[in-house]
């Protein structure tokens, strides 16, 4: 009996697990490599970052997707490169893993632009870890400025968001809501009124790629919720506890979120493959390699063209990433059963963005365009719609129903204490006390 060719895919994101899923039935033995032996979300990171969702509602265990399959392995593994030669991927202190045809769906990271301190001291908000790490940093900075009134004045409510894309204006939104509906009243003892968030933008509008009517409603629904819309506003120099801007002002701030652009992973580096913007691995128009052709890259670390003629690439975005995934896959099988390839052909399925409570924008390919509660409405069952999991998409459903009913938000917890450097005892120095 013939072996089945191996599929080897790195990355359990939206392209990977697409390409994965498609193959469930195909005549391959598909291995998924990740880091992580669970699935995020990405859409939904910033409500755990702001206490609207749990961790687990947003996580889904990589191999509850496989459980019925035998054809479908799943490895935890720190993939860090490619032998070419020996055709196997190389893992950090394991084995490498041989194939015969790879998938490379390992994602993008935090494009920090080179601006100095941006990368050390701003908090991103890309990964889960990054996500409770800054619930925990949001909170903690309340419980500082409650226990030592005193800090509001040195900015230690002031937070700063920087990026006005999708991911910028969807935190700033939340954010503001969180301080004002639910802190206010956790935090009755302390001025909430002295507690800011800014979006700061370096382009002249919000949602660039959205048209100049939802750009406006964005802006305006920020400011309806607290948020000051700073634009044409560049970030030049990030320290521990302030934030520097173009015009030269200076902000106080413990909290800068990172929401500024992304840029291929590390890995795009380390395979010695041809690159291009933002360090994309460059790919051909049925999504193989240059010189490899059994070897595909699909998502955001792919540099693919658009398909619309102006030299723009696909977006790193969800969609992009599934529709590649899935053509990779009929790829792999098209080679096996000896049928031509064919060209990959992105189709655009609208964009969506969430400002806060019945506020959001939606912009389809037909020309429609959604503000407001109809848009929020769409917003909410698109992502239930791909949220993986029946588990999640009911503790997420209820979590939202919850939230909306009665303005509270769930998981306000300091999971991980951290050490808070303005506050008058850190925590290093309490850590030996013994509970009462």
């Amino acid at each position: 009996m013939t072996a089945r060719p191996r599929v080897v895919i790195v990355g359990a994101g939206f392209g990977g697990l697409a390409a994965a899923k498609a193959m469930e039935k195909a005549p391959v033995d598909v291995v998924v490599l990740d880091r992580h032996n669970y699935h995020t979300f990405q859409p939904l990171l910033y409500q755990v970052a702001t206490a609207g969702l749990n961790a687990a509602d947003v996580a889904y265990v990589v191999r509850g997707l496989f459980r019925r399959t035998q054809r479908v392995a799943v490895r935890k593994a720190l993939v860090i490169g490619v032998d070419w030669d020996s055709r196997s991927v190389l893992c950090a202190h394991e084995d490498p893993v041989p194939f015969d045809y790879l998938v490379v769906a390992a994602g993008s990271a935090c494009n920090y632009f080179g601006i100095p301190g941006a990368e050390k001291y701003a908090f991103p908000l890309y990964t889960l870890e990054d996500a409770i790490r800054l619930r925990n940093h949001v909170l903690s900075l309340f419980e500082a400025a409650s226990a030592v009134p005193a800090l509001l004045d040195d900015g230690v409510l002031t937070f700063v968001v920087a990026g006005g894309g999708p991911t910028g204006v969807e935190v700033a939104g939340a954010l503001g809501e969180l301080i004002d509906r639910v802190l206010r009243e956790d935090f009755h003892d302390l001025d909430i009124s002295q507690a800011r968030v800014m979006l700061v933008e370096a382009a002249p509008q919000l949602l660039t790629p959205f048209s100049p009517k939802s750009q406006r409603y964005a802006k305006r629904e920020l400011e309806r919720h607290g948020v000051e819309v700073c634009l044409n506003t560049a970030v030049t120099r990030v320290t521990e506890d302030e934030v520097t801007l173009a015009s030269g002002d200076v902000i106080r701030t413990r909290a800068l979120i990172w929401g500024a652009g992304v840029k291929a992973g590390g890995l795009a580096e380390r395979l010695g493959l041809p690159t291009g913007r933002g360090g994309r691995v460059t790919v051909e128009s049925d999504l193989s390699v240059a010189g490899h052709p059994d070897v595909f890259v699909v998502g955001d670390i792919a540099d693919a063209p658009d398909g619309k003629g102006a030299g723009d690439r696909l977006p790193q975005l969800a969609q992009p990433a599934i529709q590649g995934g899935k053509h990779a896959a009929e790829q792999i099988v098209r080679t096996i059963h000896r049928a031509p390839r064919t060209d990959f052909r992105y189709l655009d399925k609208g964009t969506m963005a969430t400002i806060g409570r019945r506020a959001a924008v939606a912009e389809f390919p037909t020309g429609t365009k959604l503000t407001g509660p109809v848009a929020w409405l769409a917003w909410l069952a698109l992502h239930l719609l791909y949220l993986l999991g029946v588990r999640n998409k009911v503790s997420v459903f209820v979590n939202w129903a919850w939230n909306y009913l009665t303005w509270d938000r769930g998981p306000r917890l300091i999971i991980r204490p951290e050490r808070l450097a303005q506050t008058a005892h850190p925590l290093s120095d309490l850590e030996t006390i013994e509970p009462s």
